[in-house]
């Protein structure tokens, strides 16, 4: 490590990812400094991709988990294991490109409430779009649905450079997250019982319950294949994301606001249902009423977290719902929303 440098450690989650790790891990030590450390937590992968890494990349560290502990899980047992100032938490499938750490660390390094940033996100496939997962920096509507600058739903923007600003959003994506060790431990991590999906968005959330900023910096750009582990349309992800999206609301929202919400919230999930009944998508119909059973079975103890949560929402929480801006008023970019900066 290079004197007067922070420690930075690059911490790759792997599962079954050996393709992945063949075709971006000698990119990704071609482009990130000698000082930063690389790390893979191997998540119980059942393929070879430990022996792999032993035999080609000896100079990378590796954390052997033994069992698949899901994102959440997999980078709290490891990160737990790291002394570090700032993690760098990467997706197996994500191609980095010169230079992508320098400006988001140093960014960190001038502002100490910058507890989490990512850099652009753009599609490994279509390179000139952004990428479903983070796009240019992530946002939340009041109902929990998630949005991006460049991505709303499945409409995908191409990026020419409209959203190149700086700036605090809401959350900011896992599948490159930078993220001050000493912030991330403060609030506790991510939630173990998340396992997947909208975990980040949790952990930001709670950054910034505790005053903390979410940044984008786009000077940094990497390339995401995007679903590398469960595809869009599987059905255990849509379970995944309904299931976790209440849990997160039900930790985060103040009583007086979560009850009213959870009103609407239930509409819209019954619309959605609905929508993937018509579409033939019985499974994942199927698959919001398991996460409503999952989130009612866990009610209690998730809503005993949600009594620490401040009385008032948090800035940048979009106040209209981004389904009816989408579905209703055809509002299929980033830039024809109205974002609030103060709320």
């Amino acid at each position: 490590m290079a004197l007067g440098k922070p420690r930075v450690s690059v911490v790759i989650l792997n599962w079954n990812g050996k393709a992945f790790l063949e075709r971006f891990l000698p990119v990704v030590k071609a482009h990130t400094p000698d000082w930063m450390p690389l790390v893979v937590a191997d998540n119980g992968s059942a393929d070879d991709s430990v022996a792999y890494l032993r035999e080609f990349h000896a100079d990378v560290t590796i954390i052997e988990l033994h069992k698949n502990l899901g994102f959440a899980g997999g980078y709290n047992a490891a990160l737990g294991q790291l002394q570090a100032a700032y993690y760098v938490l990467l997706n197996s499938d994500i191609e980095v490109t010169p230079g992508w750490t320098e400006a988001v660390i140093q960014l960190m390094e001038d502002d100490h409430n910058v507890a989490a940033c990512q850099p652009k996100i753009l599609s490994y496939h279509k390179r000139s779009f952004f990428e479903y997962a983070g796009a240019s920096g992530g946002f939340l509507d009041k109902y929990g649905y998630p949005f991006c600058r460049g991505r709303l739903f499945n409409s995908l923007e191409q990026d020419q450079g409209q959203y190149d600003d700086t700036r605090e959003v809401f959350w900011a994506t896992g599948a490159c997250l930078f993220v001050r060790a000493d912030a991330f431990r403060a609030v506790g991590g991510f939630d173990d019982h998340f396992f997947a999906h909208m975990e980040e968005i949790d952990l930001c959330w709670r950054l910034r319950n505790a005053n903390y900023k979410i940044m984008v910096c786009p000077t940094s750009a990497v390339y995401h294949v995007g679903g590398g582990t469960l595809p869009k349309s599987d059905p255990h992800k849509t379970f995944l994301n309904f299931r976790n999206s209440l849990w997160m609301l039900a930790k985060n929202l103040p009583a007086k606001v979560f009850y009213p919400t959870m009103i609407i919230r239930l509409g819209l999930d019954k619309l959605a249902a609905i929508r993937f009944l018509f579409n033939g998508q019985f499974k994942d119909c199927l698959a919001i009423f398991r996460a409503y059973l999952a989130f009612c079975k866990q009610f209690r103890s998730t809503r005993e977290y949600g009594k620490k949560a401040p009385g008032k929402l948090p800035p940048l929480l979009y106040q209209r719902s981004i389904v009816f801006q989408y579905y209703l008023f055809g509002k299929k970019r980033f830039s024809e929303l109205e974002i609030n900066e103060g709320h």
